[in-house]
Formats: structure tokens, C-alpha cells, sequence
């Protein structure tokens, strides 16, 4: 018996896409090309004023200020009539064609860069059509001096790349004039000069552009060291208002706890009501301490370690319920569906979400009752508190409080990409309603 192997057969087109490395330079290249030189070629992009806040021009008077913002643009302007008099004393005949053939490209590269350079490269030929003198191949004197003074203000203005691709056109132009026309002038061809001075021009530029944006990269990296300086003095001044209030608020938790444990001792014979209610207080009192020094010590210390102590669930809402009741407010729960485990995230803070709607019903509904609700449903769990009336409305006081109860609860739905409303019912009394997503495990843990 003669065992075969069949070799797996690459899907049809596989190898029309593998493309070699050159390939793929040369279409970036191609790529490059089109997009710097030839996408919105002539766009509108005005030269933008001079700053002056250098070491010089910060010290000149305002009026002279001001003229100095203008001074590239006088520069560009300036070459551009100096080219104009040079096409101007090189030819009789045709001075009023090709002097502003050497003027415009010039001063078109303050507000259509690209373009500049494409008409420039359009005026070299035509110059040397209309000429009256042979003194240069293939650029006449001034248009030698338009197109270096056009190829040095577009690399300038554009990126290093656009100053490359320009240069690489610039020889193919000097290439194929040198090579298809030859040089009709006693001078020779100046493809030369005008390659190595427009080289060594470009250089000079790029290396501009590169301490440009070093310069930039190290102005934003200070900015970004000032920013964190700038957090680093409010998490030290956290730390300090931390400190602050753990030492004020603490010392009068603590103060709370000791006289609620020593108050049933100072009264003979007190009745069971008030050794529970007592005993209520300092518990309230010790659980509400405890919590202060972890989350203010999260606060103000890096290295702070959280207690080996777990953190609070759906677990332990009997016990939060039970210790409301004892506080005064009448609470029922209901749990619907079937109970499972949620991830701590959504226990913590469906707890916490119970823990502080039960408190806001302490303090804005005194004596009034109140009704917990969770329900275990498909995709999440559901919570809501609802609350009645307080009897006596007049009586009731304005908590002393912040006021940042339900914002704390929008953050924790927030944090779990839940959803909650909190309003008044018909009734008079307030209702908390949230929504928690959990996602949906199979059996395998999937």
C-alpha cells in the first residue's frame, strides 16, 4: 500500500497579493509622489506671518513689531523683482513674457505652494523658447534663480518628503533636457549647479525641519512634565485635606462610639430599647470609622495596603436592612428570580447603591417606610428603592449633607455601563430605580 500526501493548495489570488519588498517601495513611492505633488496641487495656503517673539524682534517698538511680522513675504517679493530685472536685461525681445514667467512662480509660493513649483518647471522650457540668448541650458539666469528660490520656499513650507520628490523631478527634467536636446549654448548645461545647489539647499532645509520638530517634541514633553507637576501638587494637597479631615472627623466618630458604649452605664436600670439603640449608635459609629481610614488612607498613601477584610454583597443586605430597622425606617426586601453569584463588582455596588438610597430615605423621610427590591433577571440585575412620604413634612429638617448621594450612585451605574433613574413618585415619596449588566456565562465558564 502506497501512502500519498496531498500539499494544501493556497486559495486562488494568494500569490497575485505576495508582493515583494521593492515592489511595495516603489508603489509608496508612486503613492507619495501622487499625494504630495499632484493632489490639490494649487490649493489656497497662505503664508502665514512671521512671529516676533525672537531675541531680536521682541525688542523692536511696536510699529516696527508690527512691519516685522511681514518680513518673509518682503523676502519672497524682493528675490521675485530681482529675477524680474535679471529676465528683464537678459532678453530684448519677449522681456514682457518671460519676466513675469520668472516673477509669478515666485511670488505664487505665499499662497499655493505645490503649484508654485509646477510653474515654475512649465515656464523653464518656455523661457528657453522665447529667449534671446543661450547663456543657459536648461534654465536662462533667471529662471535658474526662480526655480532654486521656488524649490527652497516649497521645501520651507512643506514637509522634507514634497522637497524630495520635487528634487527627483527637477533631475528627470535636467536628465532628459541634457540627454534628448544636448546643450545648444557656448556655456554647456547647467544641470549641474543648479542639481548640487538645490541639493545642498534642501539639506539645509531638512535639517531645519528636523530641529523644528525636535523643538516641538521637547516643548510638548515640558508641557506634559508641567501637567503632571500640576497633578502631583493637587494629589499632595489631597493629601493634605485627607489628613485634615481623618483627623477632625475621626477624632468625633470615635468620641460618638465611646459615649454610646458608656451611656447605658450612666442610667440605672435602662430599658432594652435603649441599650439596643445605643449599641446601634456605636456599631454605626465604628463601622462608619473603619470606613473612613481605608478610603482616606487609598487617598493619601501610594503603599497603602487595604485590609484583608471583605468587601460587602447582596450577602449582607439582611444585616444592612437590619441595622436600618433599628435606626427607625421600616424597610421590606423582595427578591425576585433566581439567586446567583455576580461578579464583586456588581455585589459592591448594588450594595452600596442600596446602602446609600436607604440612608437619603433616613434623612429626607424620617419615620416614613420604605421597599427593597432585586431582582436577579436574565442578562443583569435590577434594584429599586422606593421610599413614602415622611408623616409629618413640616417637621422635616434639610440634611446637612452635600448632596452628592445620587451623583456617587450615577458613577457606580456609570462605571458598569448601567442605567438608573431617580425621581419623585406620585405619592410624595422618592424611588431609585437601576439597572446593572451582567454578562452571560454558559456552564463551561464560557
Amino acid at each position: 500500500m502506497t501512502e500519498t500526501t496531498q500539499m494544501p493548495t493556497p486559495p486562488p489570488g494568494d500569490g497575485a497579493k505576495t508582493r515583494s519588498p521593492e515592489f511595495r517601495l516603489a508603489v509608496n513611492a508612486v503613492q507619495g509622489l501622487r499625494q504630495d505633488l499632484f493632489h490639490d496641487a494649487f490649493a489656497y495656503r497662505p503664508l502665514a506671518r512671521m512671529k516676533v517673539d525672537g531675541p531680536v524682534t521682541r525688542r523692536l517698538p511696536g510699529r516696527m513689531r508690527e512691519y516685522a511680522t511681514w518680513t518673509p513675504h518682503a523676502v519672497i517679493a524682493t528675490i521675485g523683482l530681482l529675477t524680474l530685472l535679471m529676465s528683464a536685461a537678459d532678453n530684448d525681445r519677449g522681456a514682457l513674457l518671460l519676466g513675469p514667467l520668472a516673477l509669478i512662480p515666485i511670488l505664487l509660493t505665499m499662497v499655493r505652494p505645490v503649484g508654485a513649483f509646477w510653474l515654475s518647471m512649465a515656464a523653464t522650457p518656455v523661457s528657453q523658447v522665447f529667449g534671446s540668448s543661450w547663456d543657459g541650458w536648461p534654465w536662462l539666469p533667471a529662471t535658474f534663480l526662480c526655480h532654486l528660490t521656488v524649490l527652497t520656499v516649497v521645501s520651507v513650507r512643506t514637509r522634507p518628503r514634497t522637497a524630495a520628490y520635487m528634487w527627483v523631478v527637477t533631475a528627470a527634467y535636467a536628465f532628459a533636457a541634457d540627454v534628448l536636446f544636448g546643450s545648444p549654448g557656448y556655456y554647456g548645461t547647467n544641470s549641474g549647479p543648479m542639481l548640487i545647489l538645490s541639493a545642498l539647499m534642501l539639506l539645509v532645509v531638512a535639517v531645519w525641519h528636523t530641529r523644528k520638530e525636535a523643538r516641538q517634541e521637547v516643548t510638548a514633553q515640558q508641557t506634559v512634565t508641567a501637567q503632571e507637576r500640576s497633578k502631583r501638587t493637587l494629589l499632595e494637597e489631597r493629601t493634605n485635606i485627607a489628613r485634615e479631615l481623618h483627623d477632625v472627623v475621626a477624632h468625633h466618630m470615635s468620641v460618638v462610639a465611646i459615649q454610646a458604649e458608656a451611656a447605658p452605664y450612666r442610667v440605672e436600670n435602662p430599658p432594652p430599647e435603649l441599650e439596643r439603640a445605643f449599641a446601634t449608635i456605636r456599631e454605626n459609629a465604628v463601622a462608619a470609622l473603619t470606613e473612613l481610614r481605608r478610603v482616606l488612607g487609598v487617598v493619601r498613601a501610594e503603599d497603602y495596603e487595604a485590609p484583608d477584610a471583605p468587601q460587602p454583597t447582596l450577602a449582607d443586605l439582611d444585616a444592612l436592612l437590619a441595622n436600618v430597622r433599628d435606626a427607625g425606617l421600616s424597610v421590606d426586601k423582595t427578591v425576585i428570580g433566581a439567586v446567583r453569584e455576580l461578579p464583586p463588582g456588581v455585589e459592591l455596588s448594588a450594595y452600596r447603591i442600596v446602602q446609600e438610597a436607604l440612608s437619603n430615605s433616613l434623612r429626607h423621610a424620617p419615620g416614613a417606610s420604605a421597599r427593597v427590591e432585586v431582582g436577579y433577571v436574565l442578562g443583569g440585575l435590577g434594584l429599586r428603592i422606593v421610599n413614602g412620604p415622611p408623616p409629618a413634612p413640616a417637621l422635616v429638617k434639610p440634611s446637612p449633607g452635600a448632596g452628592h448621594g445620587i451623583t456617587g450612585m450615577r458613577e457606580r451605574v456609570s462605571m458598569l455601563n448601567g442605567e438608573m433613574t431617580a425621581d419623585r413618585t406620585e405619592d410624595g415619596g422618592y424611588e431609585v430605580a437601576v439597572f446593572l449588566p451582567v454578562a452571560m456565562t454558559t456552564e463551561d465558564g464560557s
